[in-house]
């Protein structure tokens, strides 16, 4: 299938050296075309209130689009189950052949779906789209270190970096900035509509969507083409249910109306569940953090606001943080599955630190009201001070609702602030967030790839995915250097110094950090397998029987 989108891609090439024919050899034995996936046992259906906003890679950046995503597009970079270590996907090399390229040579004979040759040149458009489109919503911010992409020939694409070194960049290649699209199906500069990307059938992945209820009910079919790292899938039929009420996922996954509940169970039914003997609960590392966004322009003094004063909007923030009890959320709404995060790192990764425990509160990792009010007093506000909080129960789970309530209750109960306390449905949500409308309102993250960049980049660097207004560019050349020093010490440190000057000026401020966690029915197999640290819930590990 041609669009108009395009002039069309070039044939593929088909010779190749004998070193390369025989990886491709061996990549077939593990995940060619030519082995049909086992059903073992028939299809498997999985349930989950996380939200899809588009099926298009350069429009989303969120989990619920990205596990889609994950399942139906190649990648050059993935990491195989069980662990975060990244190595070539539809490749069969990625390297660095000077300090500022980055060369990748696809595996030939590569097809989409839809019988379209996948070549260097749908990796360059891919990436070019990426930079052209820049979705307010979307992941090209993680794409600050990137300068061209050139298709050399059909199997080799060179990057052009703007920084030598770059010690994140293969990982970017496995994260949502790096998902391929069929140049011939999707649109150069603007978002491709979902139902069209699943009509062009432009799919590469372990699985290929065969029908689309946006939010309702999807369906996907192993793609017997697929000759990417993880090999053919394990059940050839996949259904994903989605649901508005985590109750409702909860009943259908203890009584066996579905086989897999995958995001996001109260944390109170989690713990229910452990006692079930009908299903059994799967625990994975964790990399979830969750945190409370100001935007610079619109909250109490911003910049854009009436009584504008970066002094008082800074004092505003800070007894935030200073009255928030971190410790009160993670007991009494997440039952422990939570644990108090004082830092933009989640503790456990290379370069975490406890920033805020020092700057905020008792200095211990407590609220401290006293702390708050002479600091306030200082810089002259005035209190109560009104705060417009907004939240989402629809794509953060149902503890959502309980945690904002615990939050506002803090914060009204100091005395300090007077909390108006607002939810929206997560596909207008996502929108409003960018568009200055919240002037304080609630974000989760669940990590693109398993280092400390994934927790500053996206976040602090110039042009990041907040769309906060946030902006300094001290922090942006330290986490432009972070990403291309080789030595571990010296990149740990800077990692550490990122986290302690943003942590002075609370772009945002960390409340929790999370596990992942899984409800499975007793005949499923292989959850342990994709709860991995790569952060990615990949379908295929699944098998029921």
């Amino acid at each position: 299938m041609t669009s108009a989108f395009t002039n069309g891609k070039r044939a593929l090439v088909a010779t190749t050296g004998l070193a390369v024919a025989a990886l491709v050899l061996s990549g077939c034995a593990a995940g060619g075309s030519t082995t049909t996936p086992d059903s073992a046992g028939g299809p498997i259906t999985i349930g989950t209130t996380d939200k899809v906003t588009t099926l298009d890679p350069a429009g989303s950046y969120d989990a619920g689009s990205f596990a889609v995503q994950t399942q139906v597009f190649p990648f050059l970079m993935n990491s195989a189950f069980g662990t975060a270590d990244v190595e070539p996907d539809i490749a069969v090399s990625a390297e660095f052949t000077s300090p500022t390229e980055y060369t990748v040579v696809l595996k030939p004979n590569l097809e989409w779906a839809n019988g379209n040759a996948l070549t260097a040149s749908d990796v360059k458009f891919s990436f070019d789209r990426q930079l052209t489109i820049a979705a307010d919503n979307g992941p090209s911010s993680l794409l600050y270190n990137l300068d061209s992409t050139n298709a050399v020939d059909d199997t080799t694409v060179v990057f052009t970096l703007k920084a030598g070194n770059d010690q994140i960049f293969p990982q970017i290649l496995s994260s949502p900035a790096g998902v391929l699209v069929d140049e011939d199906s999707f649109s150069a500069s603007a978002l491709t509509p979902d139902n069209d990307i699943v009509a062009a059938e432009a799919f590469a992945g372990q699985y290929v969507l065969t029908s689309y209820n946006f939010n309702n009910l999807l369906s996907y079919k192993a793609y017997k083409g697929y000759q990417g790292l993880l090999g053919p899938a394990k059940s050839d039929v996949i259904n994903v249910k989605y649901y508005t009420d985590a109750s409702n996922l909860k009943l259908d996954v203890q009584e066996g109306n579905i086989d897999v509940a995958w995001r996001s169970l109260s944390a109170t039914d989690i713990d229910d569940l452990r006692g079930n003997d009908a299903v059994k609960v799967v625990d994975g590392p964790g990399g979830e953090i969750r945190y409370i966004t100001f935007n610079f322009n619109t909250q109490p003094f911003g910049a854009t606001t009436a009584e504008a004063d970066p002094a008082k909007a800074l004092a505003v923030r800070a007894a935030v943080a200073d009255v928030v009890d971190r410790n009160e959320l993670a007991d009494q709404v997440y039952k422990g599955t939570y644990t108090p995060l004082y830092s933009y790192v989640p503790a456990g990764m290379t370069g975490a630190t406890e920033s805020l425990k020092v700057l905020y509160g008792d200095g211990n990792g407590g609220p401290d009201i006293e702390k708050a009010t002479a600091d306030l007093a200082a810089a002259g506000v005035t209190t109560p001070i009104a705060l417009n909080l907004q939240y989402n129960a629809d794509h953060y789970g149902p503890g959502s609702s309980d945690e904002y309530a615990l939050i506002k209750d803090q914060l009204d109960a100091s005395g300090l602030f007077a909390v108006s306390l607002q939810s929206t449905e997560w596909v207008q949500y996502a929108k409003d967030r960018t568009a200055d409308v919240y002037p304080a309102y609630q974000l989760g993250w669940f990590p693109d790839y398993s280092d400390a960049d994934n927790y500053l980049s996206p976040f602090f660097a110039e042009g990041n995915f907040l769309k906060n207004h946030y902006d300094d560019a001290d922090v942006t050349a330290l986490i432009k250097k972070q990403a291309i020093t080789t030595d571990p010490a010296e990149r740990t440190a800077l990692i550490e110094e990122i986290q302690d000057k943003v942590a002075a000026q609370l772009s945002t401020v960390p409340l929790l950090q999370g596990a992942q966690v899984a409800i499975t029915g007793p005949d499923i197999s292989g959850t342990k397998d994709t709860l991995d640290a790569s952060f990615k819930f990949r379908y295929g590990a699944l098998s029921k029987g």
